[in-house]
């Protein structure tokens, strides 16, 4: 049962493993995580909106990031921007991109829930509000079949992670719980041992046998697939309507304020590119594979990427009972402390853009600005 409104009302309070998390944010340089805009990106051409010469918009090299990666190939973002240029970084990790929002290095971008919860019960609901959804599914655990053959044969297992805290690492930690394992937060160690590693060095991991298995977002799980590894759970099965959500839109508080009209080119942008992704899906997956390749220098194999595409769901709900629930779920685990949530959805733009393209109302489970 989601817990009361004044209980999530409280600021965050964060225990060690929370702790660990947070401060990757200044381990982690968000220059050295990003990657300017490259020359893909279309020309920047006709009026500016609202007078502004850039909007700075963040990602990740990830099929859940199909959306940005799509809108920012096929010139999506840039048509609805007209003259205020776009400038896309990369990055790796969420901590990372939080620690861009705040230094005003990049102004909107597409992360994972928990770090959006993180950036936002850190700064008490100050600095970043999350405006759209993105993405739905997309996650599943995988392992050496010859290791473990069942749900029911995992204590005693090693799994990874992408990183300590994490929208997977709550994911596999709320699970593991669930089913009675006990594992310390902070260390991974318990009844499982939960490793955390790079999304690169995960296949690494996997394929020398130094992990039994992985839970882990797309493309990393069709790539496991491909090198042996079996599907022994796909998340999206734990959830309501097999929906959840694994990619937000979240902006700069002071840029939503000062530059309304140019997040909403954004986020027209985006509902635009989740229309044209789901009515040309062949065209969109090469999209995807181009922008990858621009990005990294390297593209996916067929048989990973047409895996990976199929199983992320674009949308523009952000699904915020969902984000809600994982709140609670890293709550649970010990990672947070009653979670600051009110207030971290304003989804008036993207319900005036929706309105306007005649789109489905999408609600904040009761997290919106008042």
């Amino acid at each position: 049962m989601p817990a009361s409104r004044s209980t999530l009302r409280r600021s965050l309070t964060a225990v060690a493993a929370t702790s660990l998390l947070v401060g990757a944010l200044g381990a982690c340089g968000y220059g050295s995580q990003a990657k300017a805009q490259d020359k893909t990106v279309p020309v920047a051409r006709g009026e500016k909106v609202g007078g502004l010469d850039e909007v700075k918009i963040g990602y990740f090299a990830n099929v859940t990031h199909a959306t940005a990666l799509v809108g920012l190939q096929e010139g999506v973002f840039q048509k609805e921007l007209g003259g205020t240029r776009v400038k896309a970084q990369v990055f790796n990790a969420g901590p990372s991109e939080i620690e861009a929002l705040n230094a005003r290095a990049i102004d909107i971008g597409w992360i994972g829930p928990s770090p959006a919860v993180n950036g936002f019960s850190r700064s008490k609901g100050q600095n970043l509000r999350i405006i759209g959804g993105s993405a739905s599914g997309g996650v599943s655990l995988v392992v050496h079949a010859d290791r473990i053959k069942s749900l029911d044969d995992l204590k005693g297992k090693r799994l990874a992670t992408p990183q300590l805290g994490n929208t997977q690492d709550v994911a596999l930690l709320n699970y593991l719980s669930g089913k009675g394992h006990r594992v310390e937060a902070s260390t991974g160690k318990g009844d499982v041992t939960v490793l955390r590693q790079d999304n690169k060095e995960i296949p690494l991991s996997f394929k020398s046998g130094a992990i039994d298995g992985a839970w882990v977002p797309e493309p990393t799980a069709s790539k496991l697939v491909a090198d042996g590894g079996t599907v022994l759970l796909d998340e999206k099965k734990l959830w309501k309507d097999e929906k959840f959500v694994i990619t937000n839109i979240i902006v700069r508080q002071e840029f939503l304020d000062q530059h309304p009209d140019v997040v909403e080119a954004v986020l027209r942008g985006s509902v635009k590119t989740n229309a044209w992704i789901k009515a040309n899906p062949d065209k969109a997956k090469a999209s995807v594979n181009a922008k990858l390749k621009a990005d990294s220098g390297k593209e996916l194999p067929a048989q990973v990427l047409d895996r990976a595409f199929r199983n992320v769901e674009v949308i523009d709900d952000p699904l915020a009972s969902t984000l809600r629930e994982q709140a609670l779920h890293a709550q649970k685990a010990g990672l947070l402390k009653d979670p600051l949530l009110d207030g971290i959805y304003d989804l008036r733009p993207l319900k005036k853009v929706l309105g306007t393209a005649g789109g489905p109302t999408v609600e904040d489970a009761g997290l919106g600005v008042k």
